[in-house]
């Protein structure tokens, strides 16, 4: 069997990101002129995989369950979590993992969210590739990395205080800033015609 690619075929593809990633960015300045701190309204959702030694191909990791571990999570830690805040001026998104785009992922954030939803699947759509627009992508799982790594855990208990102390140490201060930050990320991707902010500080 013989696979090919053309680079028509990736210029098609870029092209295709590019403008949803276009779209998306042109939603979320609209939101801002009517709204101004609204970039400060999203519950922005990742993961990280941290580990002993060695890598981890997330590829290769499977959780075989008889229900969606996602829903498990947002049902058990997720929900809970939000009970002690106000939500109704609050947007959740996140990225189209097929586990957080499944339908009953999706059913249940929007009956916690409605339609201030952002994933795939969403009432509003998260563009694909775009990890240069989320802040746990550009900005925190490097920085906790490098300082949870720095002493060299080698129990997992260590790994564990140290993931748990690097967060609880991140200062609201800093998380405001990263935040302002993806306001100028927009301008940078509305400007650039939807190509990825690199390097981007």
């Amino acid at each position: 069997m013989n696979f090919f690619y053309s680079k028509d075929n990736l210029g098609a593809l870029h092209f295709k990101y590019d403008q949803a990633r276009r779209r998306f960015v042109e939603w979320a300045q609209n939101e801002i002129a009517v709204v101004p701190d609204f970039h400060k309204r999203i519950l922005f959702s990742d993961e990280a995989h941290f580990w002993l030694n060695g890598y981890v191909n997330k590829q290769n990791c499977r959780i075989w369950s008889e229900a969606n571990p996602q829903v498990a999570k947002i049902t058990n830690f997720f929900i809970p979590e939000l009970n002690n805040h106000d939500v109704q001026e609050l947007w959740f998104q996140q990225d189209g993992a097929t586990c957080h785009t499944a339908r009953a992922t999706i059913d249940l954030l929007k009956d916690t969210f409605g339609d201030r939803l952002i994933s795939r699947f969403g009432p509003v759509n998260w563009p694909p590739r775009s990890c240069d627009l989320t802040p746990l992508d550009y900005f925190l799982w490097g920085y906790a990395k490098s300082l949870v790594y720095a002493d060299k855990p080698q129990t997992l208990d260590h790994l564990e205080d140290n993931i748990r102390r690097v967060i609880a140490d991140i200062r609201p201060q800093m998380l405001g800033k990263v935040i302002e930050n993806w306001t100028s990320r927009l301008d940078y991707n509305r400007a650039s015609r939807g190509s990825h902010a690199r390097n981007h500080i």
